[in-house]
């Protein structure tokens, strides 16, 4: 357990010393049963401690800083739509959902407020560009397992899956956090307890013919919770077949394009097509958490194609 407390940028300069002497010095040795000292040779470790001064957990946060640090824009200010779709959805949720027990700057809950979740046309063009990403792949697994390939059949379902979980995410309006928590904040999204054990089924089976049967069954379930999202006319919520292939798919790109017909936002509709939010461009940590190889990205977005 930690605590962050954060300060106006000049007092973060003048007193952050002063704090963390006197938090080491006053704080009790024991909080609810538990040490507040760590351990000077690892400090993520609780250890024991009979005497002050105690290393804690408190850390002096400069809150101008905090805010733009991990990021490439200012929130505080005016927000484009690149800004919006360069910025990772692990660091909006922990500013929109990390525990604020008390804002006297009155900062942090302006930017909580303002990053409550993408503006409505941002998120169908995030949304259309995730139907695409199922497009793309839906009858491979098939066709990986008609040819034998067993294990490239579970790789492209494996792919397949977390998608539609990334769907469930987008049409429930909440930020996905990174691949660590990625399943534990799935299992708090209502779509969870329907989908879980059909996932459940797709990644323990054997042979793309079963396989196949419980993707159709996510496909179907996926499909159902878009046409009652009512941004669009309803659609076939049933799956068909791959042309005049054996394969069983929804047929992704339908939703993809009826989605993206809603989108009336002139900057967002120079945008290419299918190309999505960074975290659907690449899950490379050495570019997410770091906001100058972000910003490279950005040029991804430049186009004169719609």
């Amino acid at each position: 357990p930690r605590v962050e407390i954060y300060l106006r940028g000049d007092y973060y300069q003048a007193n952050t010393d002063t704090i963390d002497k006197m938090l080491s010095e006053k704080l009790p040795l024991e909080f609810r049963g538990f040490p507040t000292n760590y351990d000077a040779a690892n400090d993520w470790v609780l250890t024991r401690s009979d005497s002050h001064p105690i290393r804690h957990g408190v850390k002096c946060v400069n809150a101008q800083k905090f805010i733009t640090s991990h990021r490439v824009f200012n929130p505080v200010e005016e927000t484009t739509v690149l800004d919006w779709l360069t910025i990772p959805q692990q660091d909006l949720r922990m500013l929109r959902h990390g525990h604020v027990f008390h804002d006297g700057l009155g900062i942090l809950e302006t930017v909580r407020r303002k990053l409550d979740y993408y503006p409505k046309d941002i998120w169908l063009y995030i949304l259309s560009a995730q139907w695409h990403r199922i497009a793309d792949e839906e009858p491979f697994m098939g066709r990986c397992g008609e040819v034998g390939d067993e294990l490239g059949s579970r790789v492209i379902a494996s792919r397949l899956v977390r998608n539609l979980m990334a769907l469930g995410f987008l049409m429930e309006k909440q930020y996905m956090p990174y691949s660590k928590w990625f399943g534990t904040a799935f299992s708090e999204l209502q779509c969870a307890e329907i989908l879980t054990p059909i996932i459940d089924r797709i990644t323990s089976s054997s042979g793309w013919e079963k396989r196949e049967k419980h993707l159709t069954e996510a496909y179907e379930i996926i499909a159902g919770m878009h046409n009652n999202l009512g941004i669009t006319k309803p659609l076939g919520a049933k799956v068909r077949s791959f042309h005049n292939r054996p394969y069983l798919i929804i047929h992704g790109e339908d939703f993809a394009k009826a989605i993206y017909e809603q989108i009336t936002d002139e900057d967002v509709l120079r945008l290419p097509k299918k190309v999505g939010c960074i975290d659907q461009i690449t899950t490379v940590t050495s570019i997410l958490d770091y906001p100058k190889e972000r910003a490279k990205l950005i040029s991804i977005y430049i186009s004169t194609e719609a």
